[in-house]
């Protein structure tokens, strides 16, 4: 992602953080980045890093299903996990991500959110992928899409309001011909 997209994900969880330490205490926060590989990293690097060479997003996600399962009992803790990305993702590794999404991270946690921030270089069809794939079977799955500042508040409301009987339509992409 570039500065603007970094930017906008810097705001909406800027909030969000806010609106968990409201309802919350004792809390701790995770960072991971992630391109082929990922990695914790320390919140002020989260925002600076530049990360390249394609986008393997399960490796993030069994990360962080490691740190779950090593430091966070969900008898013990409320857990709340959010995802912000392009939508860019090695299409061969959609199912894996889909695998550790639905057997190890939905099952442990109270929200996943995930919010996509439109990019004029990604190709954005992981959060569409997300919607079709799960959006109805999960209660604690929440989606949104981020195209630009002015879209904040709305996916700040679509990641932590009360799901809705009809889910926000997410709009595809045109595809180009």
């Amino acid at each position: 992602m570039g500065d603007e997209q970094k930017e906008i994900v810097r705001i909406t969880a800027f909030w969000i953080d806010q609106w968990i330490r409201r309802h919350y205490q004792g809390i701790e926060r995770r960072y991971i980045v992630h391109d082929a590989a990922a990695r914790e990293v320390p919140e002020d690097l989260f925002y600076r890093l530049r990360e390249s060479g394609g986008t393997k997003i399960s490796s993030a996600y069994k990360l962080c299903a490691k740190l779950i399962e090593e430091h966070y009992p969900p008898s013990e803790w409320n857990i709340y996990a959010f995802h912000f990305s392009d939508g860019d993702n090695w299409e061969e590794d959609d199912e894996d991500a889909f695998e550790v999404l639905a057997e190890k991270l939905l099952p442990k946690v109270n929200l996943f959110g995930y919010g996509q921030v439109y990019s004029h270089w990604g190709t954005g069809r992981f959060l569409y992928d997300l919607a079709d794939e799960f959006e109805s079977e999960f209660d604690n799955l929440r989606l949104t899409d981020i195209r630009s500042k002015d879209d904040i508040l709305d996916a700040i409301r679509d990641l932590l309001g009360k799901r809705p009987e009809q889910p926000r339509l997410i709009q595809r992409p045109r595809r180009r011909l």
